[in-house]
């Protein structure tokens, strides 16, 4: 089972499509490690021999930010938006889209599930007579 940056990446894909389970590696970088050091797109995870896996530990390890490190300097950079008071860091704080986009409708992913009643409640109810 390969092993990098902590994440076991799955033993039935190829390894160009298994790097990218590691935060911070996409498939364009992905391949740029497999150019570098020159292994084949096509082998499977498991086909790996514990040098080529040691390879790629030492090169993502080396060369990219990947993982927790990028998730902590992700979270760094959100907190000090925030510690500074910029618009950006307030949008963050308040759980709303912080690039511009509009949020009287869609927005979603960031406001969460839709409250109950919030517009119901101003309408009446008919009744029948």
């Amino acid at each position: 089972m390969a092993r990098i940056e902590g994440v076991n990446l799955p033993i039935n894909k190829r390894i160009e499509y298994a790097l990218p389970y590691v935060f911070g590696i996409g498939l364009k970088t992905g391949r740029d490690i497999l150019n570098k050091l020159e292994i084949n797109f096509d082998k499977r995870v498991r086909e790996l021999t514990d040098e080529e896996v040691a390879a790629i530990q030492k090169e993502v390890s080396t060369n990219y930010i990947a993982e927790g490190d990028l998730r902590k300097e992700i979270r760094l950079n959100i907190k000090r938006l925030q510690d500074i008071g910029s618009y950006r860091g307030a949008r963050h704080k308040k759980g709303l889209p912080s690039r511009g986009q509009r949020t009287k409708t869609n927005a979603r992913t960031r406001k969460g599930p839709r409250k109950a009643g919030s517009a119901v409640a101003l309408k009446r109810k008919v009744t029948k007579k």
